[in-house]
């Protein structure tokens, strides 16, 4: 009997009737295909978003523990109802939480790392059944501590899970075709990417793409598990994941991607790297704050600069944490960053067409970032859902 890892994300499990959709082609794939499923589920629509909002309601600061405690039982719901819908396919199916799952993690509450996977209870339940897992979330085997793995982390759990069963499928099932060459909310007919490789995939998802973390495409990539994006509600070929492509050189722009907000810090003490780091370490360990993703580090005038993004209820965390500090200072300008991931553009002038059509717009560039895969502009939050459609229309080809 063959094995299938799926993930459904949130947009995909919003109301009942689709979770009953997807409950009938889970059914499908076991008691007429005849194949033992994991699912894996995100929170329903935009529910971990709401439970955030909820928090920082009746709390400023509220802890990590708490707030790992209070998201994780989005997942949780998706499960249950997943798991019930099943049940009236006639399908046998039990749900697990993560610690259920044995899925063990470090005790860094909001950003947990995998440690180790022992699904003892999964093994055996899939010899009777389908299992569902609530994505997202872990335990500390030590303290015993529920933990999250950041937004995003539902998509590292079936990963996760397919490396420790060598899956020969893992399926990430979402509201899109597959990966996209842009956002449809903010470009016009974007295409349709049948194949990308796993280093085309981290750099899209390093810089903004939705589609999904980049921390399980990293481990997807590492322990070789092969990944297919596609439609969690219809039958489509979608995106296929591979090592390797052919390109002979071939220069070609393969997707815009972005970061709606980067938030520009300046360390205010002497002009030292390593010690501008140590503050930020140092700060951020204090208040308990998860570490965000750095996407720039400059020198500007004798001053430090740090560029990063992360969930907005970490940034607002930053945001408070600086005003407490007398090391680190935001900079009041809202910036974004825009991505076009290549292949066969090192040494090309892909970076001067960049800039110089912005220019033609209006568009300036506050800071420029090549990389053998991609090139990155920051620029104004304000002009980025134009630049995103200018430099789509200018570049992207099928």
């Amino acid at each position: 009997m063959g094995l299938v890892v799926q993930k459904y994300g949130g947009s995909s499990l919003e109301t009942p009737e689709h979770l009953k959709s997807v409950a009938r082609r889970i059914s499908h794939l076991h008691l007429v295909e005849k194949l033992q499923v994991i699912v894996v589920v995100s929170a329903m629509g935009k529910t971990t978003d709401r439970l955030t909002d909820l928090a920082y309601s009746v709390s400023a600061t509220p802890s990590r523990r708490e707030l790992d405690m209070l998201l994780s039982t989005g997942e949780r719901v998706s499960m249950a109802l997943l798991t019930m819908a099943l049940h009236d396919q006639g399908c046998p199916a039990i749900s697990f939480t993560g610690s259920q799952a044995g899925l063990f993690t470090c005790n860094s509450h909001s950003n947990a790392r995998i440690k180790d996977i022992r699904p003892i209870r999964v093994e055996s339940e899939l010899q009777r059944g389908v299992v569902v897992l609530a994505g997202f979330q872990g335990v500390d085997p030590i303290t015993k501590e529920i933990t999250t793995l950041g937004r995003g982390g539902s998509d590292t759990t079936a990963v996760a899970m397919a490396a420790h069963f060598k899956a020969p499928r893992c399926e990430i099932l979402k509201d899109v075709s597959g990966v996209l060459s842009g956002d449809p909310k903010f470009v016009d007919q974007p295409y349709l990417r049948p194949e990308l490789t796993f280093d085309a995939l981290l750099e899209m998802t390093y810089w903004g793409s939705k589609v999904l973390h980049f921390r399980s495409v990293e481990l997807a990539k590492a322990m070789n598990v092969p990944l297919l994006i596609a439609p969690a509600h219809e039958s489509a070929p979608g995106t296929r994941i591979v090592m390797e492509s052919p390109m002979y050189e071939e220069s070609q722009v393969l997707a815009v991607h972005s970061h709606a907000l980067v938030q520009k810090i300046k360390f205010k003490g002497e002009k030292n790297m390593a010690l501008a780091f140590q503050s930020l370490r140092n700060a951020l360990k204090k208040d308990r704050i998860p570490w965000p993703q750095i996407l720039a580090t400059t020198e500007e005038y004798g001053q430090i600069y740090f560029y990063l993004t992360a969930p907005k209820e970490t940034i607002g965390s930053i945001h408070n944490l600086i005003e407490q500090t007398t090391e680190l200072e935001s900079d009041p300008t809202t910036l974004s960053s825009i991505t076009l991931t290549c292949k066969g553009c090192v040494g090309s002038d892909l970076p001067v067409q960049i800039v110089e059509t912005l220019n033609q717009r209006e568009i300036p560039v506050h800071l420029f970032l090549p990389s053998p895969l991609s090139a990155t502009v920051f620029l104004s939050q304000s002009k980025r859902e134009s630049a995103m459609a200018v430099l789509h229309e200018r570049f992207i080809q099928r």
